[in-house]
């Protein structure tokens, strides 16, 4: 399972540190990056996937909760200040918790288990999306079932997603919706992406699946090939 990735926005150097050793003591967390203000801390959010903010109210310039407030989709946030009075205004941002400077292990260890108890769960996320597939279709996002896939198809500005019991439009791109598929899926043609738990009969040229002979295309028949080898 990949790791929590933490970033830590906090203008004492000393504190920084603590939280680092910190959470250097618990499995699963990774510090991408730390700052020493909101404004040093934002190009890091943007830049990186941020599960979790180790955040100071008090620092120059912005103050870590109108940082928050700037924050469309803000990750989750533990706050650590030395300022009792902001904790209801920051509970009232939904943190996860607020720390009170100096902060002891125990107490921190407390608040990385409050995270963990709201946060996903990964592990049977993960299994979810091996499973499935969402895209988005007439305003609305459908489940596909990876085994209900015949073959997926590129037509003009769309992408048709042909099932066993029926079909979806979409204007996702073949390119993009191949990163997202399990190994059962091939490439055939700049067109075509096919399920091989569904293919009838095959060959260098063409692919028999459902009721369609889908061509192959000479870019793609390395991979042809080596299913028969």
């Amino acid at each position: 399972m990949n790791n929590h990735k933490v970033l830590i926005i906090d203008d004492e150097p000393i504190s920084r540190r603590i939280t680092k050793n910190f959470l250097s003591q618990i499995e699963g967390y990774e510090v991408i990056g730390e700052a020493s203000s909101a404004n040093e801390g934002f190009p890091l959010l943007l830049k990186h996937d941020i599960d979790l903010i180790f955040l100071d109210i008090e620092m120059p310039e912005i103050n870590g909760l109108d940082f928050l407030r700037s924050i469309a989709n803000p990750p989750k946030v533990i706050i650590i200040s030395a300022y009792r009075e902001y904790a209801i205004e920051g509970y009232d941002l939904n943190v996860v918790d607020y720390l009170l400077k100096p902060v002891a292990l125990e107490r921190f260890q407390l608040a990385i288990q409050k995270f963990e108890d709201a946060a996903p769960n990964r592990k049977q996320l993960k299994k979810y999306l091996d499973e499935f597939l969402f895209v988005r279709s007439d305003r609305k996002h459908y489940k596909i079932d990876f085994d209900q896939v015949v073959f997926i198809e590129s037509k003009g500005d769309y992408l048709y997603i042909h099932q066993q019991d029926e079909n979806i439009k979409t204007k996702e791109t073949i390119s993009r919706i191949e990163q997202k598929l399990p190994e059962q899926f091939i490439r055939i043609h700049r067109s075509y992406i096919v399920n091989m738990n569904h293919v009838k009969a095959l060959n260098k040229e063409f692919v028999e699946i459902g009721d369609e002979m889908l061509p192959v295309s000479k870019s793609f028949r390395e991979s042809i090939c080596k299913i028969f080898e």
